[in-house]
Protein backbone atom coordinates (compact mmCIF):
# COMPACT_ATOMS: atom_id res chain seq x y z
CA UNK A 1 0.00 0.00 0.00
CA UNK A 2 1.25 3.13 -1.55
CA UNK A 3 0.82 6.18 2.17
CA UNK A 4 1.41 9.43 0.80
CA UNK A 5 2.29 12.53 2.95
CA UNK A 6 -1.45 13.98 2.10
CA UNK A 7 -3.48 10.36 3.04
CA UNK A 8 -0.97 10.25 6.33
CA UNK A 9 -2.07 13.85 7.04
CA UNK A 10 -5.85 13.51 6.58
CA UNK A 11 -5.44 10.57 8.86
CA UNK A 12 -3.68 12.43 11.55
CA UNK A 13 -6.08 15.42 11.46
CA UNK A 14 -9.33 12.94 11.46
CA UNK A 15 -7.53 10.84 14.51
CA UNK A 16 -6.54 14.57 16.43
CA UNK A 17 -10.47 15.75 16.05
CA UNK A 18 -11.82 12.33 17.08
CA UNK A 19 -8.88 12.67 20.37
CA UNK A 20 -10.13 16.28 20.88
CA UNK A 21 -6.86 18.01 19.91
CA UNK A 22 -6.12 20.74 17.64
CA UNK A 23 -5.31 19.97 14.04
CA UNK A 24 -2.50 22.91 14.61
CA UNK A 25 -2.15 22.80 17.87
CA UNK A 26 1.07 25.15 19.40
CA UNK A 27 3.90 22.65 19.63
CA UNK A 28 4.79 21.36 23.07
CA UNK A 29 8.35 20.75 24.61
CA UNK A 30 9.33 17.82 25.78
CA UNK A 31 10.61 16.13 28.80
CA UNK A 32 13.00 15.28 29.84
CA UNK A 33 14.76 11.67 29.80
CA UNK A 34 14.57 11.27 33.65
CA UNK A 35 10.65 12.16 33.27
CA UNK A 36 10.05 10.19 30.50
CA UNK A 37 11.39 7.06 31.77
CA UNK A 38 9.07 7.67 34.83
CA UNK A 39 6.94 4.26 34.89
CA UNK A 40 3.49 5.50 32.99
CA UNK A 41 0.20 4.66 35.60
CA UNK A 42 -3.12 5.25 35.08
CA UNK A 43 -5.66 4.92 38.18
CA UNK A 44 -5.39 5.00 42.31
CA UNK A 45 -1.53 4.44 42.64
CA UNK A 46 -2.77 2.93 45.65
CA UNK A 47 -4.99 0.09 44.36
CA UNK A 48 -4.69 -3.14 45.86
CA UNK A 49 -4.33 -5.07 42.55
CA UNK A 50 -1.51 -3.69 39.75
CA UNK A 51 -2.30 -4.73 35.83
CA UNK A 52 0.80 -4.24 33.96
CA UNK A 53 0.87 -4.41 29.66
CA UNK A 54 3.98 -4.79 27.74
CA UNK A 55 3.08 -3.71 24.30
CA UNK A 56 4.73 -2.45 21.08
CA UNK A 57 3.09 0.21 19.14
CA UNK A 58 4.02 -1.23 16.20
CA UNK A 59 1.81 -4.73 17.13
CA UNK A 60 -2.03 -4.72 15.64
CA UNK A 61 -2.60 -7.44 18.39
CA UNK A 62 -1.70 -4.85 20.92
CA UNK A 63 -3.76 -1.99 18.68
CA UNK A 64 -6.87 -3.96 19.12
CA UNK A 65 -6.69 -4.74 22.55
CA UNK A 66 -6.28 -1.17 23.32
CA UNK A 67 -9.71 -0.31 20.78
CA UNK A 68 -11.45 -3.15 22.13
CA UNK A 69 -10.15 -4.71 25.13
CA UNK A 70 -8.68 -1.67 27.84
CA UNK A 71 -12.25 0.09 27.32
CA UNK A 72 -13.41 -1.84 29.66
CA UNK A 73 -10.93 -1.58 32.15
CA UNK A 74 -10.40 2.17 31.89
CA UNK A 75 -14.20 2.15 32.86
CA UNK A 76 -14.98 -0.21 35.23
CA UNK A 77 -11.36 -1.16 36.74
CA UNK A 78 -9.32 2.08 36.39
CA UNK A 79 -11.52 4.89 36.84
CA UNK A 80 -13.13 3.08 39.98
CA UNK A 81 -9.67 2.64 41.90
CA UNK A 82 -9.93 -1.09 41.85
CA UNK A 83 -7.35 -1.51 39.54
CA UNK A 84 -4.16 0.59 38.99
CA UNK A 85 -2.71 -0.08 35.36
CA UNK A 86 0.65 0.06 34.23
CA UNK A 87 1.82 0.43 30.79
CA UNK A 88 5.36 -0.53 29.60
CA UNK A 89 7.14 -0.70 26.20
CA UNK A 90 7.91 -3.99 24.55
CA UNK A 91 9.09 -2.12 20.93
CA UNK A 92 9.21 -5.08 18.48
CA UNK A 93 11.38 -2.81 15.57
CA UNK A 94 13.03 -0.05 15.15
CA UNK A 95 9.95 2.17 14.05
CA UNK A 96 7.88 1.04 16.84
CA UNK A 97 11.08 1.65 19.46
CA UNK A 98 10.79 5.31 17.92
CA UNK A 99 7.62 5.50 18.75
CA UNK A 100 8.11 4.43 22.14
CA UNK A 101 10.26 6.94 22.40
CA UNK A 102 8.08 9.77 21.25
CA UNK A 103 5.17 8.94 23.69
CA UNK A 104 7.25 8.72 26.33
CA UNK A 105 9.11 12.89 25.18
CA UNK A 106 6.07 13.87 25.15
CA UNK A 107 5.51 13.43 29.40
CA UNK A 108 3.13 10.83 31.53
CA UNK A 109 0.05 13.75 31.27
CA UNK A 110 0.40 13.55 27.18
CA UNK A 111 1.51 9.77 27.19
CA UNK A 112 -1.84 7.71 26.89
CA UNK A 113 -2.87 10.29 23.96
CA UNK A 114 0.27 10.10 22.13
CA UNK A 115 -0.10 6.34 22.03
CA UNK A 116 -4.21 6.22 21.52
CA UNK A 117 -2.77 8.55 18.01
CA UNK A 118 0.38 5.76 17.20
CA UNK A 119 -2.52 2.87 17.16
CA UNK A 120 -4.72 4.75 15.68
CA UNK A 121 -2.18 5.37 12.57
CA UNK A 122 -0.47 2.22 12.64
CA UNK A 123 -1.36 1.07 9.49
CA UNK A 124 0.32 4.50 7.94
CA UNK A 125 3.35 4.71 9.54
CA UNK A 126 3.94 0.92 10.27
CA UNK A 127 4.11 0.47 6.15
CA UNK A 128 5.52 4.28 5.11
CA UNK A 129 8.74 4.18 3.57
CA UNK A 130 9.99 6.15 5.88
CA UNK A 131 8.44 5.24 8.73
CA UNK A 132 10.08 8.33 10.99
CA UNK A 133 9.17 10.79 8.97
CA UNK A 134 5.43 9.77 9.09
CA UNK A 135 5.84 9.16 12.97
CA UNK A 136 6.86 12.23 12.82
CA UNK A 137 3.93 13.70 11.14
CA UNK A 138 1.74 12.09 13.43
CA UNK A 139 3.53 13.74 16.66
CA UNK A 140 3.16 17.23 15.35
CA UNK A 141 -0.48 16.41 15.29
CA UNK A 142 -0.01 15.40 19.49
CA UNK A 143 2.16 18.91 19.67
CA UNK A 144 5.36 17.75 19.31
CA UNK A 145 7.67 19.63 16.75
CA UNK A 146 9.87 18.07 14.14
CA UNK A 147 12.91 19.38 16.13
CA UNK A 148 11.65 18.36 19.14
CA UNK A 149 11.52 14.65 17.38
CA UNK A 150 14.87 14.59 16.66
CA UNK A 151 16.06 15.35 19.79
CA UNK A 152 14.03 12.98 21.28
CA UNK A 153 15.07 9.95 18.94
CA UNK A 154 18.23 10.78 19.76
CA UNK A 155 18.62 10.43 22.93
CA UNK A 156 20.26 7.49 23.98
CA UNK A 157 19.88 7.33 27.42
CA UNK A 158 16.23 7.05 26.27
CA UNK A 159 16.58 4.25 23.96
CA UNK A 160 18.93 2.51 26.42
CA UNK A 161 16.37 2.92 29.51
CA UNK A 162 13.41 1.49 26.96
CA UNK A 163 15.88 -1.30 25.81
CA UNK A 164 16.73 -2.46 29.34
CA UNK A 165 12.90 -2.50 30.36
CA UNK A 166 12.06 -5.17 27.38
CA UNK A 167 15.12 -7.13 28.00
CA UNK A 168 14.60 -7.77 31.89
CA UNK A 169 10.89 -8.45 30.44
CA UNK A 170 12.23 -10.64 28.27
CA UNK A 171 14.72 -12.53 30.78
CA UNK A 172 13.06 -12.03 33.81
CA UNK A 173 10.05 -12.29 33.49
CA UNK A 174 9.19 -14.75 30.11
CA UNK A 175 7.67 -12.13 27.78
CA UNK A 176 8.05 -13.22 24.14
CA UNK A 177 5.43 -11.58 22.63
CA UNK A 178 3.05 -8.39 22.47
CA UNK A 179 1.01 -7.90 24.34
CA UNK A 180 1.50 -9.45 27.65
CA UNK A 181 -0.22 -8.77 30.44
CA UNK A 182 0.20 -9.28 33.96
CA UNK A 183 -2.27 -9.47 36.64
CA UNK A 184 -0.94 -9.11 40.43
CA UNK A 185 2.13 -10.28 39.30
CA UNK A 186 1.32 -13.06 37.21
CA UNK A 187 1.17 -13.44 33.64
CA UNK A 188 -2.51 -13.41 32.16
CA UNK A 189 -3.79 -16.84 30.43
CA UNK A 190 -5.19 -14.89 27.42
CA UNK A 191 -5.12 -10.85 27.68
CA UNK A 192 -6.97 -10.81 24.44
CA UNK A 193 -10.10 -12.56 25.52
CA UNK A 194 -11.74 -10.13 27.70
CA UNK A 195 -13.56 -12.56 29.72
CA UNK A 196 -10.26 -14.35 30.63
CA UNK A 197 -8.93 -11.10 32.00
CA UNK A 198 -12.02 -9.68 33.75
CA UNK A 199 -11.96 -13.24 35.49
CA UNK A 200 -8.48 -13.16 36.26
CA UNK A 201 -8.48 -8.93 37.42
CA UNK A 202 -11.90 -10.02 39.73
CA UNK A 203 -10.06 -13.11 41.36
CA UNK A 204 -6.64 -11.14 42.13
CA UNK A 205 -9.02 -8.15 43.57
CA UNK A 206 -11.03 -10.86 45.66
CA UNK A 207 -7.80 -12.40 46.67
CA UNK A 208 -6.67 -9.30 47.93
CA UNK A 209 -9.75 -7.86 49.98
Amino acid sequence: MNITRRNLLLTTSAVALTLGMSVSPAMALIVSTEEALKEVVEGDPNAKVEVVEYASLACPACKYFHENIYPTLKKDYIETGKIRFIYRDFPTNSAALAAAMIARCAGPERHAGMVDMFFTTQQQWGRAQQPLQALTMVARMGGIGPSEVDKCVRDSELMQGIQASAKHASEEMGVSGTPTLFVAGKMSADGLKLEVLLKEIDEAIADAS
